[in-house]
């Protein structure tokens, strides 16, 4: 069996060193880069994203990271966001009150979190679904690690019923927000699985090992 071979994409923001790290511990061949073409070839792509939501997109539209992106998931292949790459893959952020376009592959907005003490930081509990694949083999009380102040909140895509519905992980941090999205070959968590010890590792091999 031949080791999945991951594009991790360098836009100018996210934690490269400690994700490529995951991933090689993974399973995974990782290469870190911003050509269109390896990106598009590899058998899974990761988005990372640390900072703000528009910074990231200014990035990620630098290297036509949104059009890596689009193309990967039309065809069919498989692409994870983390954190801010999470963020990013909906229609759009605000932030300090300006709001950014972004990759718009899901409906909804991300925004501040309601929480007296910003931002979220540390470890949490999240609640996934009992068919998800990224979460398989993982205990109800598994924590992951988390450090943002800005979270999609609501899941706005209408089931039609031609696609099987999306897997909605959730987290509770002064109300619910999405910890992780899991929608055919699109995944993506809130949290950094790279920063998360055991439980991310395990995390991160379901994904590989699923590609």
């Amino acid at each position: 069996m031949s080791t999945p071979r991951i594009a991790l994409l360098d836009y100018g923001s996210g934690n490269l060193h400690s994700a490529h790290r995951a991933l090689v511990r993974a399973g995974a061949e990782v290469t870190v880069t911003a050509d269109p073409d390896v990106a598009l070839e590899a058998d899974g792509l990761v988005v990372p994203g640390v900072g703000a939501y528009a910074a990231c997109m200014s990035g990620l539209l630098s290297v036509r990271g949104e059009r890596i992106i689009g193309k990967r998931l039309a065809g069919g292949r498989p692409v994870l966001g983390i954190c801010v790459g999470m963020q990013i893959l909906f229609d759009r952020g605000v932030e300090f009150g300006v709001e950014t376009e972004g990759c718009a592959e899901w409906p909804g907005v991300v925004e501040r979190l309601h929480a007296p003490v910003l931002p979220h930081m540390g470890w949490n509990t999240v609640q996934a679904p009992a068919d998800s694949v990224l979460f398989a083999g993982l205990d109800a009380d598994t924590r992951f690690y988390f450090v943002h102040s800005y979270a999609a909140q609501t899941w706005e895509w209408e089931d039609n019923g031609t696609i099987a519905p999306a897997k909605l992980t959730w987290c509770d941090y002064g109300g619910r927000f999405l910890a992780a999205v899991e929608n055919g070959p699109l995944s993506a968590t809130q949290f950094h699985p790279e920063k998360s010890g055991d439980a991310g590792a395990h995390l991160l091999r379901n994904w590989v090992s699923a590609l």
